[in-house]
């Protein structure tokens, strides 16, 4: 049986899913495939359903929760740090909602928690790449950077300031929980035993990569876009730990309390079951 997997080319991605595609593990006979996409155009195609096992934004989860279940492994959480507002010149938190800033799109988790943090989904925004999004910071093209990926960890050698780091916002609002970004959805209509095998298979994938971290990082290194082994590193370990093999109920609960304020303030329009696999 053939399952696609769609995830972002990046390079925790490719270290979680380095056991399944170099064969490293027992894959049960099923053959999986790789598709590579931004966050964005996944959760777009998440709303057609498109793949068995998909990553997707947690912000986009309300959307395709008909269609989709979460899987219990594979979540990307920021555990008091996570994407951050930059600029080029100093600009207080409380003033972004006057600045135009730059977004990596309306569907990911970051804008969410952007809009969280403003109160409001309402503001000056342009939505673009992800990975144009630091070089129209620099060149005054807007006024700030909504950033995500490996850009939390090279915009200051871009010359980029920081503004806000909305993991270490949602951290000390929350009482230390991590702030949900991402996560492995399932289609449902793959039948419940498919959907318990295929979570273990990823579950142990991710496990090996962990107990086995120097090979598993050397393969993600084709996916690091500029960083060196070490800067690879630091970000797979933001990414990719505990929190990723499982939820848990500290990870379980950051996204229900993610979700119902999102909702309650009117920023997605449902709150549906939250269901695990």
């Amino acid at each position: 049986m053939k399952i696609h997997i769609a995830h972002s080319p990046d390079s925790d991605d490719a270290f979680m899913f380095y056991a399944i595609n170099t064969k490293k593990i027992d894959t049960k006979g099923y053959e999986f495939i790789d598709v590579l996409s931004d966050i964005e155009t996944l959760n777009k195609e998440a709303l057609k359903g498109r793949y068995e096992v998909s990553a997707i934004s947690i912000h986009a989860f309300p959307l395709v929760a008909d269609k989709y279940a979460l899987l219990s492994s594979g979540a990307s959480m920021g555990d008091n740090y996570g994407p951050i507002v930059v600029s080029k010149e100093d600009i207080k938190p409380e003033d972004l909602i006057n600045k135009k800033i730059a977004v990596p799109g309306l569907l990911t988790s970051a804008f969410l928690a952007l809009s969280l943090f403003l109160g409001t989904k309402d503001f000056n925004y342009e939505v673009m790449p992800f990975d144009k999004i630091i070089d129209a910071v620099k060149e005054g093209k807007v006024d700030a950077g909504l950033i995500i990926h490996e850009g939390q960890l090279t915009y200051k050698d871009e010359g980029l300031k920081e503004v806000i780091d909305l993991g270490k916002w949602w951290y000390e609002k929350t009482d230390g929980l991590p702030l949900p970004l991402g996560g492995n959805v399932i289609r449902k209509d793959l039948g419940e035993k498919v959907m318990k095998e295929i979570s273990e298979i990823l579950k142990e994938s991710i496990k090996y990569s962990l107990t086995h971290r120097e090979e598993a990082v050397d393969y993600a290194l084709k996916f690091a876009r500029g960083m060196n082994k070490e800067k690879a590193d630091k970000f797979i370990g933001m990414y990719v730990n505990d929190l990723t093999v499982d939820y848990g109920e500290r990870g379980k609960k950051a996204i229900e309390i993610f979700l119902k304020e999102a909702y309650e303030k009117g920023l997605i329009e449902n709150l549906p079951k939250i269901e695990f696999v």
